[in-house]
């Protein structure tokens, strides 16, 4: 079985901003690990941010951040 991460969730991701709270504006990439715990225990809200944040608890717990630095480095947002 070969896994193939999606490349537009993981550009999406790598730009992805907490939209509210104490963090608001950050990249979800540099919220700090106690806080992403944090919400684990309390719930993960539904949906693409929710998911999003369990995802970058799982990289940032893999000690992954380098790559996804790498993404934001390499593939900068488009400018809107």
């Amino acid at each position: 079985m070969e896994i193939r991460p999606d490349s537009k969730q993981l550009v999406e991701l790598a730009h992805y901003r907490m939209p509210f709270g104490k963090f608001k504006g950050r990249y979800l990439l540099d919220l700090p690990l106690p806080y992403l715990v944090w919400f684990k225990q309390k719930g993960f809200p539904e949906g693409k941010l929710g998911n999003y944040l369990d995802m970058m608890l799982t990289i940032k717990d893999n000690n992954l951040e380098p790559i996804i630095k790498k993404i934001q480095k390499d593939f900068p947002r488009e400018s809107s």
